[in-house]
């Protein structure tokens, strides 16, 4: 009984320092001065945006199409069969990333939504957000993969990857996120507004996913048998590996508070269960719930009592950024602002913050890394008006 009684009184405490922990904000920092230069105009909605080796940006719109922006900032239309594209509300054409071998391959992998069923019915935009888990009409993620044109004029489908990512009619929560790594693929998925869905483990919906190039299960996964790597997240939009280390890190939406930058563990379960309620899709839970999801994860940093819809994250060089030079940078929607983050030698908590372009391009979304060491930020503003930036450290 004693033993017994020592093992809760240890559990408790460690969830208690874990909490408090939390409570200690990093260090905020004044905004950092940035040389910022449009790179290109007049897109809709772009979200993902990779760097191939000679520096052009393959980049995807929501409702597509693709384009390329290219180093001196020519952008240029590709053609792609996206007929079967099913782009509402979140859904659509999201995120992208290359090969590690793109060089020699011109492979690029997609997480896309697409209609299962012609003419499917969608929720509209005005009852998405009702807090109900609206059904399947004839949609679904899919990870496919491209092959890139050399002159950069067009994609050609090779090949489904991974399919039976759940997506609903009305298209929320269906945010997509990959990174390639070595010879694997990581995937962050929406939670599919499904109150079990997080945490059912034989479902593709609220979990982080790692595959081969061939869509197996990837090494290292807690089922060998299973795609799923991690579970318990609400909506994870972008997915990156920090390069020194192979840490893998995950950028999430919160509810009406606590967007979330979540470090993963193998078979980690991150905290988001919106069953408390029947029948709806309650949102009143905690992001992280370690009450009614015992021995769930804390994140490495979250926004607090209020939300910026952080959108991506990107980890930055080792040089040419200032004190955050090889951290990392999130992006975000309703914040309007870029946040850089430092994090402590092991990874695991975020020791210093700062906020730059706020307000003053608008909605953020898309990040990646050039090969001479600039940030591409992508707005997301619509109107046909977005732009990619290209974005320097200035000091």
């Amino acid at each position: 009984m004693a033993i017994r009684t020592l093992s809760a009184a240890v559990a408790i405490g460690a969830s208690l320092l874990a909490t408090s922990l939390l409570t200690v904000p990093p260090e905020a920092l004044a905004a950092p001065r940035l040389d910022v230069t449009a790179l290109s105009r007049g897109l809709e909605i772009p979200w993902g945006v990779a760097v191939a080796p000679d520096g052009t940006a393959l980049v995807t719109q929501r409702a597509g199409p693709f384009v390329a922006v290219h180093a001196n900032g020519r952008t240029q239309v590709m053609r792609a069969d996206l007929s079967k594209l099913f782009a509402v509300k979140e859904a659509g054409l999201m995120g992208v990333t290359l090969d590690t071998g793109f060089a020699d391959n011109r492979r690029a992998y997609t997480c896309q939504a697409e209609y299962t069923r012609p003419g499917a019915p969608t929720i509209p935009m005005g009852s998405s957000d009702l807090p109900v888990p609206w059904p399947n009409t004839g949609q679904e993620i899919k990870i496919v993969a491209w092959k890139v044109a050399d002159d950069w004029t067009g994609l050609t489908r090779e090949r489904t990857v991974l399919s039976g990512i759940p997506t609903n009619a009305s298209g929320r929560h269906a945010g997509c996120g990959i990174a390639a790594w070595g010879s694997t693929l990581w995937i962050s998925t929406g939670d599919n507004v499904s109150p079990g869905g997080a945490q059912n483990p034989a479902t593709f919906e609220g979990k982080v996913l790692h595959i081969n190039l061939d869509g197996t299960p990837a090494a290292g996964n807690p089922n060998p048998a299973s795609p799923v790597y991690t579970m318990g997240h609400r909506n994870p939009q972008d997915v990156a590996v920090r390069p020194e280390t192979g840490q893998v890190y995950v950028i999430e939406h919160g509810t009406d508070k606590d967007d979330e930058l979540n470090l993963l563990r193998a078979g980690g379960n991150y905290g988001y269960s919106p069953n408390r309620a029947p029948l709806i899709y309650d949102e009143s839970v905690p992001m992280t719930d370690p009450d009614r999801v015992p021995g769930a994860i804390f994140p490495v940093w979250r926004t607090g009592n209020s939300t910026l819809a952080t959108a991506a994250l990107a980890f930055l060089p080792r040089s040419g950024w200032g004190r955050f030079s090889g951290g990392l940078v999130v992006s975000t929607l309703k914040g309007k602002r870029l946040v850089f983050m430092r994090l402590s030698p092991d990874g695991r908590r975020v020791v210093e913050t700062a906020e730059a372009l706020k307000d003053s391009e608008g909605r953020l979304r898309g990040l990646a890394v050039t090969p001479d060491g600039a940030l591409l930020v992508t707005t997301s503003n619509g109107e046909h008006a977005d732009k990619v930036l290209r974005v320097r450290w200035a000091g």
